[in-house]
């Protein structure tokens, strides 16, 4: 870090303390800029094979003394390697132990789960254990939504991120950019920012592909299409992955009370749902309220506009058409103040 990160008069990177109950010869680390986040805690979420780490940072608000702050979750894994039954297998009991981890501890927390998850296609079973687990309320989302076969295929050359080298030089792998292998899968929060961190449309990207580096280094002719040449060769020579970025927007006022996280105080009457929902909810101020119900995927499912007196309310949707999963309900009213609240749909 003294020789990469700190230097040219940067002083303000820290990391975490490395972990290896696994014993395993390759470990993960946590870098973050202490300028805006501080590391809360660090815990070890399962050691088969390798450790997967989960890292508790805060953002540095300038209410901090008061409490006035955000929590980012980060799980980082490095799954089992290999293109063959018995690798995916061991893929997917590190997925089951994590996911199991967090469903116990983060289940309603702003949580990204990341790394090198050494996946061939979305049907990896290590793929569909974290974006489609038996509790869907802490299914993970991709945030570029791209599913498919996206080894050696040419139609992902956009998303892939391993090899940037076409030539092993000892320590890279070989055969060119032709595997999405690393990923940045984000919580349900974090895609709606119900808990004051909210992942910004179309900012997931793995740095440096340009889609026209199939099978090459990252560096090789045509000119790189996103970066200088000289980041090229910087991102080829670094490591055989390019590392994965997205952005997040933070809005901190939100986590201060339960009264502006949920401004109406709504809730559900019945959840897991089935042909009716029923919410109980209060209204500040008489006026109207708009509910729109949105799937994992964001898309807008049912919308509906009813106008309420002040006070205590209720109010049922009827629900026969919705498919089972999991979905957000979220209500609006006329200044703008709104509510997400989880709706289970059996």
């Amino acid at each position: 870090m003294e020789n990469t990160l700190n230097v040219d008069g940067v002083n303000y990177y820290r990391k975490a303390a490395p972990s290896n109950q696994a014993g395993s010869g390759i470990v993960n680390m946590m870098y973050y800029d202490s300028r805006k986040l501080r590391l809360k805690a660090q815990h070890t979420a399962q050691t088969y094979i390798r450790d997967i780490d989960v890292y508790e940072l805060y953002y540095i608000s300038n209410d901090l003394a008061q409490g006035d702050t955000s929590f980012v979750v980060c799980a980082v894994a490095h799954l089992k390697s290999g293109n063959n039954s018995d690798s995916e297998a061991k893929r997917k009991i590190m997925a089951e132990n994590a996911m199991a981890f967090l469903e116990a501890r983060y289940s309603e927390e702003n949580v990204l789960f990341m790394g090198d998850f050494n996946v061939y296609s979305s049907a990896d079973d290590a793929y569909q254990t974290i974006t489609n687990y038996s509790n869907a309320a802490i299914r993970f989302i991709d945030p570029i939504d791209q599913p498919g076969s996206w080894n050696n295929n040419s139609a992902f050359a956009a998303i892939h991120t391993q090899s940037t080298n076409s030539s092993s030089n000892g320590c890279a792998a070989s055969g060119g950019m032709d595997d999405r292998f690393d990923f940045i899968l984000i919580s349900d929060e974090v895609r709606f920012g119900t808990s004051s961190v909210r992942y910004i449309a179309d900012s997931y990207k793995a740095f440096g592909q340009d889609g026209l580096h199939y099978n090459s280094s990252i560096a090789a002719p045509p000119a790189n299409g996103v970066v200088s040449q000289e980041m090229a060769y910087a991102l080829q020579n670094m490591s055989d992955h390019l590392p994965v970025v997205l952005q997040l927007h933070l809005d901190k006022t939100l986590d201060l009370h339960e009264q502006q996280r949920n401004p109406f105080l709504a809730a559900l009457l019945n959840n897991p749902v089935s042909d009716l929902l029923r919410l109980s909810f209060y209204q500040p101020a008489a006026g109207s309220l708009v509910f729109n119900l949105y799937n994992a995927q964001g898309q807008l499912i049912k919308s509906y506009s009813r106008d309420f007196a002040t006070g205590k309310q209720q109010y049922s949707m009827r629900m026969e058409s919705v498919p089972a999963g999991f979905y957000l309900l979220q209500l609006t009213n006329e200044k703008g103040l709104s509510s997400v609240i989880k709706v289970m749909v059996s």
